[in-house]
């Protein structure tokens, strides 16, 4: 891989110069750009970088070591490697971790979905929790959040949100909250004071694009209805809520959220395309689903990947196995640490792939 390393080197170093070319820089459109694939590049040639240099302080040393008679000093310029070797593993690592293919999605906007499960009202007061907790995140990132379809209940509780969250690496984020999320905790309608167990379903869609995903109007049959909800002069009066059904494969999207009946209706065909889409890959990824199945889950909307435990005040995420007793700090917004930890794990199971067939940097 040292050759892929040199490759990516080269095509830092080429769009650096392109970069102050005057043609380049009046074409803003390319010039964001290079600037763009410049700076992807800037992380793995600085890395790749220090490496070479640490492995040069090591062949220096070594050959020190070899020369030289004198016990003591001998002993200090062995003291020396010593502190070299691991800075060389880590920088090895880091590198391999670098060059990992990157999820052709992890750069786009999402849809993400919030639906109550078992439990009732109290899963529709968890799936409000769960809303709140992405959207704070998502505040904490300065990412923009747009809520597009919401059916609440009468206790403040939801039955199911679709939020579409715009920004910077937003799928490479949240990729990992898809699935079914547990509570346990006493509801307030609970006079003996017994735990309730209920559940809220997550599922986060790369935004589709329209290069992607070309739809026949004909296979699309559209119906406007009247907008549900508190206030505005449109409620109950004007039809600007859009139903989207895509008839071959019967997959419906809806949005009553804007004003008007043609920002609705070009929300729920984004939505509609998104989730085409996302159905087009679930059944791609079936048909090739090798012996390994990925250290934070397989996408399955059916796993129960994280409990949240009022009692106890804990977060444990069952794929990683890993338990935060800081409850309230995430259901706040505060996720940082969770989505670190699942990206790491993502990460080392990948490393693992990679390091079983070929070693990229062996030294």
């Amino acid at each position: 891989m040292i050759d892929q390393l040199e490759a990516i080197v080269y095509k830092y170093q080429e769009l650096t110069e392109l970069l102050s070319d005057p043609d380049v820089i009046r074409d803003q459109e390319k010039f964001r750009k290079y600037a763009k694939a410049h700076s992807d590049l800037e992380q793995k040639v600085n890395l790749y970088r220090t490496w070479q240099d640490v492995v040069k302080q090591i062949e220096g040393v070594e050959s020190m070591v070899r020369e030289e008679q004198d016990p003591e000093m001998k002993q200090l310029i062995e003291v020396e490697l010593e502190e070299l070797l691991p800075r060389r593993e880590s920088l090895q690592s880091e590198l391999r971790i670098a060059l990992l293919p990157k999820d052709p999605n992890d750069e786009k906007n999402i849809l993400l979905e919030v639906r109550a499960g078992t439990g009732g009202e109290e899963a529709a007061l968890f799936a409000a929790d769960l809303v709140r907790m992405y959207t704070r995140y998502a505040e904490i990132r300065n990412w923009k959040v747009s809520m597009m379809t919401l059916n609440e209940t009468g206790l403040n509780g939801i039955k199911e949100a679709i939020m579409s969250i715009e920004g910077d690496s937003v799928y490479s984020s949240l990729k990992f909250e898809s699935g079914v999320h547990r509570v346990q905790r006493v509801p307030d309608t609970e006079a003996s004071g017994r735990i309730h167990t209920s559940a809220a379903t997550v599922m986060v869609l790369p935004e589709a694009e329209d290069v992607e995903l070309t739809i026949n109007p004909k296979d699309l049959q559209m119906d406007t209805f009247r907008s549900g909800g508190a206030g505005g002069q449109n409620v109950n009066k004007v039809e600007t809520a859009v139903r989207i059904t895509h008839l071959p494969t019967g997959i419906v999207a809806a949005c009553q959220e804007e004003r008007s009946q043609l920002q609705n209706r070009e929300r729920a065909m984004m939505m509609l395309k998104t989730k085409i889409l996302d159905k087009m890959q679930q059944e791609a990824h079936q048909e090739r689903v090798d012996s390994r199945r990925s250290l934070v889950g397989t996408g399955d909307r059916s796993e129960r990947i994280r409990t949240y435990n009022f009692p106890e005040a804990r977060v444990t995420d069952h794929r990683i196995k890993i338990t935060w007793y800081k409850l309230h700090e995430i259901l706040n917004g505060d996720m940082g640490e969770v989505i670190d930890a699942l990206i790491s794990a993502d990460q080392r199971d990948k490393l693992e792939e990679l390091t079983q067939n070929d070693d990229p940097i062996a030294v």
